[in-house]
């Protein structure tokens, strides 16, 4: 680890133990440095703060020594060492002692640049997203997204007019009906009518031959 190639940063005496520090130091190994220090600022460890400032001077050391771009950084290795012990004597019953173990760490963090390969896949991965520098852009895009999604699409002009003939089409037809219905309906009374009226053409025939008799 001591001949690593990369950008480092490391931070001495660290007082707590490494195997929790190597629990975080897990979680950022190979990724990219904003990816890193999203996971170390959202993280519940207690280590999480040491190691975060560890990585931002090694992105400093970086840029400031060797000239390289923090987007085209990654955390290539981390790992946490042994420090110094600090012993302690705890007062127990029956004037006995208990020990306690005050640890110590070194914290390393080496950060290289993205291979080629590495950077195009990034950069399309970014654009793919569509991911804005301004997040009042970000937010007026979710905005714009939301909105399409809670109003109905407008109909084009040509299902419009579809429409509008099936419409013309339905109330044509029901209009040709009613009119037979009605037609059927009036039929039958206006034959009923007639045969009333010869009924009676009959019955005052009748009459006026018996008035004669």
């Amino acid at each position: 680890m001591a001949n690593a190639v990369g950008t480092r940063a490391q931070a001495k005496y660290v007082r707590m133990s490494a195997s929790k520090v190597r629990v975080v130091l897990n979680l950022i190994r190979g990724e990219n440095v904003a990816r890193a220090d999203e996971i170390l600022e959202f993280s519940e460890r207690g280590s999480s703060d040491a190691i975060r400032k560890v990585l931002a001077s090694a992105v400093a050391n970086a840029e400031n020594n060797d000239g390289q771009l923090a987007d085209e950084l990654f955390v290539s290795e981390c790992y946490a060492d042994e420090g110094p012990t600090i012993k302690r004597w705890r007062p127990r019953a029956r004037g006995r002692a208990t020990k306690i173990n005050k640890r110590t760490c070194h914290i390393t963090v080496i950060v290289e640049r993205l291979s080629v390969e590495d950077l195009e896949i990034a950069t399309l991965r970014a654009e793919s997203k569509g991911k804005a520098s301004d997040p009042s852009e970000s937010r007026r895009r979710r905005v714009a997204k939301s909105k399409a999604v809670d109003e109905p699409e407008a109909p084009a002009a040509d299902e419009v007019d579809e429409v509008t003939d099936e419409v013309v089409d339905e109330v044509v037809e029901t209009d040709a009906v009613e009119a037979t219905e009605a037609e059927t309906v009036e039929a039958p009374a206006e034959a009923a009518a007639e045969s009333e009226a010869d009924d009676s053409d009959t019955g005052e025939s009748e009459d006026t031959t018996e008035k004669e008799d």
